[in-house]
């Protein structure tokens, strides 16, 4: 980088200082010029106007200097001090799945301001769909202290190619996504869309189990199974299908890509119902419309046998399903995320026990996620903030 570019310089050569000053902003807390300078290589001059020219902007504010903050210094004019200014606008994440829908809106920073969580029919019309998340977004950016948004991401359960669109022909897709980012009222900002479980797999890069890795997996366990791939530090998409996990279908043991809530639940339903179940089980004992997989789980870890048959039955699909996609994909980590997620210890430690045996590779290490039912809203907001981040020169803040 030429280190003496100033404000006057060629446009390019301006953009792309305007940018790395930025960039070490986002990255940081408060700094001063010297900081800018060690960071990209600019000279001072250079630095300091870049940094006023940002302020004009709107994404740096002015803190007190050196003397008034306390900073020692050892003499001479007391160094500006500048910031992100966090506060500029808002990010909003979405969470739009089959039965709920989850609103964040946050600051540049990804800090929470206000959220929004609505339940929904999964069997609503695609009219109805788009109202619901509408008057959700709508709710979070009406709270107190929630500026002018600056990029709102969608997460649903589908699909989703580069124009934020799902596949034709399948009519859950359809009735999860009827094209939410195009029909949403405008709400002055950019809108992207994405699958759930690449969400997810962003949330855990950025807060959780995937934090510091290069290669990891995260899977959607409830009612059905999709996965993000994250390989070599970069979100695998394809042409939008990535993460589905229909191969599954064919995998000897596993044979479909139902969600581990959806498996337990059904197992568990089908002991209650058959009279199998010996009394002392606490299944037993629990109507068959309560029997789900919380229960199995917590019904296993208190040592029931028949709930533990089940829990091992599942393990045995986990690790097989875990070899192909592992093995396929040589991973470091696979990340299990959902609803049944703090209940999966017992589950995935068998699973782990077991995975070797089908592997000739270093297994990956099978992990629950801790980021709980805000995953994929997480994911969203952290998604909105990197979009924001680097857009951030083509975003007119005084509008």
């Amino acid at each position: 980088m030429d280190t003496t570019t100033s404000l006057t310089g060629p446009p390019v050569q301006r953009a792309t200082n305007l940018a790395a000053v930025l960039a070490h902003a986002w990255a940081e807390s408060a700094f001063t010029a010297a900081d800018v300078m060690a960071a990209t290589g600019l000279s001072r001059s250079t630095a300091i106007a870049l940094c006023d020219d940002l302020i004009d902007l709107g994404w740096f504010t002015e803190l007190d200097d050196a003397r008034q903050a306390g900073v020692a210094y050892r003499k001479g004019r007391p160094a500006r001090r500048y910031e992100l200014h966090d506060a500029a606008g808002v990010v909003v994440g979405v969470d739009a799945g089959a039965h709920s829908i989850t609103t964040i809106a946050a600051d540049l920073r990804g800090r929470e301001l206000a959220r929004s969580h609505r339940a929904i029919d999964p069997a609503t019309d695609a009219e109805e769909r788009v109202s619901v998340v509408d008057a959700a977004i709508t709710e979070v950016l009406q709270s107190d202290g929630v500026g002018r948004p600056l990029c709102i991401t969608l997460g649903v359960p589908a699909p989703i190619d580069a124009l934020g669109r799902s596949p034709e022909g399948n009519v859950f897709w359809e009735r999860m996504n009827p094209r939410l980012g195009e029909r949403l009222r405008d709400h002055g900002c950019v809108v992207l869309t994405d699958n759930d479980a690449n969400l997810a797999a962003v949330a855990e890069g950025a807060l959780g189990a995937g934090a510091g890795l290069d290669s990891y997996i995260t899977v959607m366990t409830g009612e059905r199974l999709g996965a993000g791939y994250v390989l070599d530090g970069r979100l695998v998409r394809g042409r939008g299908r990535a993460g589905e996990l229909h191969l599954l279908d064919l995998v000897d043991g596993v044979g479909s890509a139902r969600g581990f809530a959806a498996v337990l639940r059904d197992w568990g339903r089908a002991h209650r119902e058959s009279g199998g179940l010996p009394e002392s089980s606490p299944l037993s004992r629990l109507p068959v419309e309560r029997v789900d997989a919380s229960s199995v789980l917590a019904a296993a870890d208190d040592g029931d046998e028949a709930a533990l048959d089940l829990v091992r039955r599942l393990a045995d699909r986990v690790a097989r399903m875990s070899a192909v996609l592992g093995g396929l994909l040589d991973v470091e980590r696979i990340v299990f995320a959902g609803a049944i997620a703090p209940s999966m210890s017992l589950l995935l430690g068998i699973a782990s026990e077991r995975l070797p045996g089908y592997m000739s590779a270093e297994p990956p290490l099978l992990v629950a996620s801790a980021l709980g039912a805000d995953i994929v809203a997480q994911g969203a907001v952290a998604t909105a903030v990197d979009h924001v981040r680097r857009n951030a020169l083509r975003i007119d803040l005084a509008r």
